[in-house]
């Protein structure tokens, strides 16, 4: 067993950390926000994920997963840090990547490995990880190993995929990659694919996500030319995907999450290549703007009007809200309205939309969520954009009778058609 620090105690960190530790390694977990420290020594998780809050107080009961501040000596350093996005230059912030590597530095010594598990433009372990390590007097891939292995979990199964899923490891040369192979060997179950190097080893990350993002614009793109041609666009890619060489995924509300709607655009981060990619992405951020045309279409104008969102959490199954397709169709409501011509006269102050928002399984107390039946009350519309299986049991009648209006949009698919039509909600489809 090897002692670790891991570097990091978020969404992909601390299930990390506890990972090692209820596999019998001596685990400190290290993160510069001491509140969150202070919290996770409490026995306090404030990530919302089935089973990892007794994942965690297993770890630190047995003592194997420790928590602190300070970094300590470790033969592995494992960064789990975040690498956002900004949203106006498209570019990559890797400021706690850089200080990462810069806390460990000192504490290196001979023989020990350094993992960059965040997900970072191609190149990053190279040109920015390496330099700042080796100011430490050790040179990576000599001295010190250094490796890129990328984690590529989904948020409502963390805990399985950490086992399960294959894991991808590239190190700056094969001695650095055989000690990343060695750790991850304690507790992975399935296979450990080794790449030539790190860069590759980020860039087959990068376009894993970003093949389902652009396959997902795809799928919407065929949505708005379906509804064109009178076709049911699920139906129709439902059909094309019987021949064996397609797979086109399905249309929806865009896409959320920490990784679609961002790893595509890391890909161009040292790069004027960016076309195809760069499109996808606007067409599945477009979406937004797309329902609230149908939205028009049906009622004349969202001015006015009480729409309903249900689903805030940008996927079915679980409470995470980055990214969310619901929130940011929210937005995209209040800005529509703001810019009609009568309304920019207004002097009230007053929003010329009211959008009431309405999840069963999110918990932020940041969100202003209402009950379903406050939500849908009196509501002109309301619009599906997360497929939970709670709304795939919705009463369709008791819906009616709370509306105000009868215009329904179901951009998961989740509503049986049939049923909604009995009740007058005939849902349009995305």
């Amino acid at each position: 067993m090897s002692s670790i620090c891991v570097h990091g105690l978020g969404y992909i960190g601390l299930p990390t950390a506890a990972m090692f530790a209820n596999y019998g390694h001596d685990v400190v977990g290290f993160d510069v926000n001491d509140q969150l420290v202070s919290e996770l020594n409490s026995g306090e998780i404030r990530i919302d994920e089935p089973g990892l809050r007794a994942f965690v107080n297993q770890a630190l009961d047995s003592s194997q997963l420790t928590v602190d501040d300070e970094i300590p000596s470790a033969e592995y350093h494992i960064i789990c840090v975040p690498t956002p996005l900004d949203d106006e230059t498209k570019r990559v912030n890797l400021s706690a990547v850089e200080e990462a590597a810069a806390g460990i530095a000192p504490t290196l010594r001979t023989g020990d490995t350094v993992i960059l598990e965040s997900t970072v433009p191609p190149g990053t372990t190279v040109s920015t990880v390496k330099p700042i390590l080796e100011r430490s007097g050790h040179s990576a891939g000599e001295d010190v190993a250094l490796v890129h292995c990328p984690e590529t979990v989904m948020p409502g199964n963390i805990i399985t995929e950490l086992t399960e899923n294959e894991r991808i490891i590239g190190g700056v040369n094969g001695v650095s990659t055989a000690a990343a192979v060695r750790l991850y060997e304690s507790f992975v179950e399935s296979e450990i694919r080794t790449m030539v190097d790190a860069t590759t080893a980020e860039f087959v990350k990068l376009i894993q996500n970003t093949y389902r993002d652009a396959n997902i614009a795809l799928a919407n793109e065929i949505a708005k030319l379906a509804a064109d041609y009178g076709v049911d666009s699920r139906e129709a890619i439902q059909l094309a995907n019987t021949h064996p060489r397609v797979d086109i995924h399905q249309p929806g509300p865009g896409v959320g999450g920490h990784c679609l709607p961002i790893d595509p655009w890391f890909l161009g981060h040292d790069s004027n290549k960016v076309d195809l990619i760069a499109h996808a992405r606007e067409v599945n951020d477009g979406m937004a703007g797309y329902i609230v045309d149908l939205l028009e279409g049906a009622l004349g104008s969202v001015t006015e009007q009480k729409i309903a969102i249900l689903g805030v959490a940008y996927k079915g199954g679980v409470s995470d809200t980055r990214m969310s397709p619901g929130l940011h169709l929210a937005e995209e409501l209040q800005d529509r309205a703001l810019n009609e011509p009568a309304v920019e006269a207004r002097t009230d102050g007053d929003s010329p939309v009211q959008v009431s928002l309405h999840d069963p399984q999110v918990t932020d107390q940041t969100l202003a969520l209402e009950t379903l039946e406050e939500a849908v009350l009196d509501a002109d519309a309301i619009v599906v954009t997360t497929d939970h299986s709670e709304y795939e049991s919705l009463d369709p009648s008791s819906i009616a009778q709370k509306m105000s209006g009868n215009v329904v949009v179901d951009t998961r698919a989740v509503l049986d058609e049939a049923d909604w039509e009995a009740a007058d909600l005939a849902p349009i489809r995305v």
